[in-house]
């Protein structure tokens, strides 16, 4: 559920990625063809051509990412030497289209030779942050929501020109966290539009839920309340509610806390029938909400750990997520794999160990495709709340370990300490 990714370099990758598997089955837009292009440019290290490129794909009419757009720019012309189009291309992602990542920024080494200059400090001083570190003053919004549905009636008066009004009353008019869950989450308006006709009966039939999901800010904020209590470094951003396509009930930007509500506002008049068996296993109900809210407050805590590309790395990543969150919201958002994990442990954990230290998170998160009727997916979310719960419980100062877990540097020394391995021979 995490969105976030240590540096811009690789977001870059991570979103084009996305696109290809989007467009695979779905019209490819322009834009996104246009984004691909400066892909193969910035891999063959034609700086250059990857920069212009991008910024085609940002001037785009409706490009639902253009901040985004034009920071790959940025990055490429630093990479090429060229602090004038590098910074002119700050400029419009910074002071134009609201971007905000400072940590991402910051962490970009093509700017390595730009950070001494007033210039830069001056761009990166102008970007206001977007957490506080009161829990009491995040905001809870839900115009995205509500934007959506005022686009749905339109849609229904005139179905074959869905993609233009939802682009236009949904997407343009939408939060920039709305943005970037669309840019990391959905890909294209035409995949949008498919799977929402595709569970037609679905989504008309939430539409009451749906809007329901501010009524429990103050069960948010106890979450965040007592995530101060245990880690009183914690920041705490707004959480922004928007209406996805049924495959993200939660992420973090820069820009905050986003909760894809389609996938967590079951009732008993929610019509299913349309629905796959993993949609099914993982629609809850709005009684769920803080447990996801508390879960993505984790990730937004987690920019000060070691970047790794190990399936451990990402189960410890989510693992935690479930574990914080059950620590100040009573629940984690996965409580069916303890169920189904009850008596399997040691042959989970086995099969887990065959793979741990490869780049295999596909195996065991966000693998919807591999679930059964006999064995869920995402299991690699229970693994990693089991290496933490281990961990924490072994602690004696419990304090300190939450703030090592959200500083993991050495992901094998973290399993070692835990004795999980141990525990389950």
């Amino acid at each position: 559920m995490q969105l976030q990714v240590k540096t811009l370099l690789k977001k870059v990758f991570f979103f084009i990625v996305s696109v290809s598997f989007a467009t695979a089955c779905f019209s490819q837009t322009a834009e996104d063809s246009l984004l691909e292009l400066g892909n193969s440019f910035f891999r063959k290290q034609d700086f250059v051509k990857a920069a212009s490129t991008w910024e085609k794909a940002a001037a785009a009419e409706y490009r639902i990412s253009k901040g985004a757009d034009y920071s790959y720019a940025a990055i490429a012309f630093a990479y090429g030497k060229d602090s004038s189009n590098s910074f002119r291309c700050l400029e419009m992602a910074i002071t134009k289209y609201g971007f905000n990542d400072i940590p991402n920024l910051i962490a970009q080494d093509s700017f390595a030779f730009m950070k001494k200059s007033q210039h830069w400090s001056k761009l990166i001083g102008s970007i206001k942050p977007t957490y506080s570190t009161d829990p009491l003053k995040s905001r809870v919004v839900d115009t995205d929501v509500r934007h959506f549905w005022q686009a749905y009636d339109l849609v229904q008066k005139d179905t074959a020109k869905a993609v233009k009004i939802y682009k236009e009353q949904y997407i343009s008019k939408g939060t920039l966290a709305l943005q970037d869950y669309f840019l990391n989450k959905i890909s294209t308006v035409e995949n949008f539009v498919y799977i929402h006709q595709l569970y037609s009966k679905f989504y008309r039939s939430i539409r009451g839920n749906s809007l329901k999901a501010a009524s429990f800010k103050q069960l948010y904020q106890n979450s965040f309340v007592n995530l101060k209590k245990i880690y009183p470094e914690a920041i705490f951003p707004d959480i922004f509610f928007v209406m996805g396509k049924f495959n993200s009930a939660g992420t973090v930007s820069s820009n905050g806390i986003i909760i894809g509500i389609d996938m967590r506002c079951y009732s008993p008049t929610v019509d299913t029938t349309e629905l796959g068996i993993w949609n099914k296993r993982n629609l809850t109900n709005l009684a769920g909400l803080p447990y996801t809210v508390a879960h993505e407050l984790v990730h937004f805590e987690q920019t000060g750990m070691a970047s790794d590309t190990t399936l451990l790395k990402g189960a410890i990543l989510e693992g935690m997520a479930d574990f914080i969150g059950e620590l100040i919201s009573g629940k984690t958002t996965n409580e069916r794999l303890k169920v189904y994990a009850k008596g399997k442990e040691k042959q989970i954990w086995n099969d887990f160990k065959k793979e741990m230290f490869l780049n295999r998170a596909h195996n065991w998160i966000a693998n919807s495709e591999q679930e059964t009727a006999d064995k869920p997916a995402d299991l690699g979310y229970w693994v990693g709340y089991s290496i933490c719960k281990a961990y924490y419980d072994r602690a004696k100062d419990k304090k300190k370990a939450i703030y090592d877990m959200l500083h993991i540097q050495d992901y094998k020394k973290f399993l070692k300490d835990s004795q999980l391995d141990e525990q389950w021979k």
